[in-house]
């Protein structure tokens, strides 16, 4: 008996690791690290709501249960979109 060939991987993006310095969003094929200095958003959330994350069209990442949205281009190029204003 053969077995049947692995499928597509069908879940665009997943946190991949949480710790106290931040978590790892996997998203494709590449992987973000997000600094919980720079991302404060994820630093007190429960586990759950950070892994709750969801990848709506190609390139926006959202957190439903924390109301916070990233655009993935914005974790490939974050000089381009400062996270303080100054």
């Amino acid at each position: 008996m053969k077995s049947a060939k692995i499928g597509k991987r069908t879940l665009g993006a997943e946190v991949s690791l949480v710790s106290g310095k931040g978590i790892w969003v996997l998203v494709g094929e590449r992987e973000y690290f997000l600094a919980a200095e720079e991302y404060p958003w994820f630093a007190q959330a429960k586990v759950a709501e950070v892994m709750n994350l969801e990848l709506l069209g190609k390139g926006h990442l959202r957190w439903p249960d924390l109301d916070v949205d990233l655009e993935v281009e914005s974790l490939e190029y974050p000089e381009r979109y400062p996270l303080v204003y100054r």
